[in-house]
């Protein structure tokens, strides 16, 4: 009887250490579940100034849903901000910061070279560092098909670009267009002048109406805020405007007939995309007419704005068909800043 008892309450005491590991182990176990990945956007200036920066966020945004990571978004009162921004998303801990432009390289090089063990990616320009992605794009070649509609479309031969200022990164705009211009118009006239900022509508608005007064029929907005100004002198004096990053048809569909997009809310949503599935690497990305990054309205992408006759569909198949010189590359459009 006593050996019986013995053998029981052995089994019992070995029936309540099995039921123990069994309770423990999903703990300790790979089907544990993992803490979100969190992401910092520190944008440059406040949402809702430029639609640039807008479209970012809501890429941004869409990624963080649809993959599961924690996305906070920063936004700098002024551009002097953005570097305490930066260091402050370093502090809190991000698995991954992101900004974009010029306007945070300076600050980026600082924080990203302090922080050698923290990742970051910067959108719309590059910075040359082994724990950063530059994600830019191919500009040049919206901007070549811009130039060659507007080369079609002018009735004047006379063709102008307001644009932001002349430093070697806006040459992808005005370098290209005019290419584009001049490939299917030679004998086209190209009226430039600069703004000298980002946000100077005022200023703007007074120099599309110079160009205005010199006969350009067709002038293109590239001063980003500054296009606004623009827009607002083809309405008072009666010619035909393009906007950019966003389609800006639907403003003033009388006046604002093309618009040359920039998907910055495609490569925010790729690059957090990357980051959540373990593929984001350090380096260079670019996005151009062959990704979707770049396009041009009614030529790569719909817009809820019918065609305007001033540009009319003849022209549109026109730049339709470079476009698929470009995608297939029998049709080469160099980037100006590597020339």
């Amino acid at each position: 009887m006593k050996k019986i008892v013995l053998l029981l309450t052995i089994f019992a005491a070995l029936l309540v250490g099995c039921g123990s590991n069994e309770e423990a182990q999903p703990a300790n176990s790979e089907g544990a579940a993992e803490e979100k990945k969190r992401i910092a956007l520190v944008l440059p200036e406040k949402i809702g100034v430029n639609p640039f920066f807008q479209q970012m966020d809501e890429g941004a945004q869409k990624a963080a849903e649809e993959f599961g990571v924690e996305l906070n978004t920063i936004e700098s009162a002024d551009h002097s901000a953005i570097e305490e921004n930066l260091r402050v998303a370093v502090a809190e801990g991000y698995d991954l910061i992101i900004t974009s432009s010029f306007e945070s390289e300076d600050a980026l090089m600082k924080v990203a070279s302090e922080n050698p063990d923290r990742q970051f990616a910067i959108i719309d320009t590059t910075v040359d560092l082994p724990n950063v992605q530059s994600v830019n794009f191919r500009e040049h070649e919206a901007a070549y098909l811009m130039g060659a509609a507007a080369g079609l479309a002018t009735e004047t031969n006379k063709v102008g670009m307001v644009n932001a200022a002349d430093i070697p990164l806006m040459k992808k705009w005005t370098v290209a267009f005019e290419q584009g211009l001049k490939s299917t118009n030679p004998e086209a006239e190209f009226l430039l002048n600069y703004v000298g900022s980002f946000s100077d509508p005022a200023k703007a608005k007074e120099l599309a109406l110079l160009q205005a007064s010199k006969g350009a029929d067709f002038i293109v907005g590239a001063a980003a805020v500054g296009d606004l100004g623009v827009f607002e002198a083809a309405k008072e004096q009666g010619f035909y405007t393009a906007g950019q990053d966003v389609d800006r048809t639907e403003v003033d569909p009388e006046h604002i007939v093309l618009s040359q997009l920039k998907g910055t809310d495609a490569v925010a949503y790729e690059t957090i995309k990357a980051f959540a599935e373990g593929t984001f690497e350090a380096g260079s990305v670019e996005y151009g007419l062959k990704e979707g990054g770049v396009g041009l309205t009614y030529v790569t992408h719909e817009s809820k704005t019918p065609l305007h006759d001033f540009i009319g569909q003849d022209v549109i198949d026109q730049v339709v068909a470079i476009k698929d010189e470009i995608i297939a590359g029998t049709l080469e459009v160099a980037n100006p800043l590597n020339q």
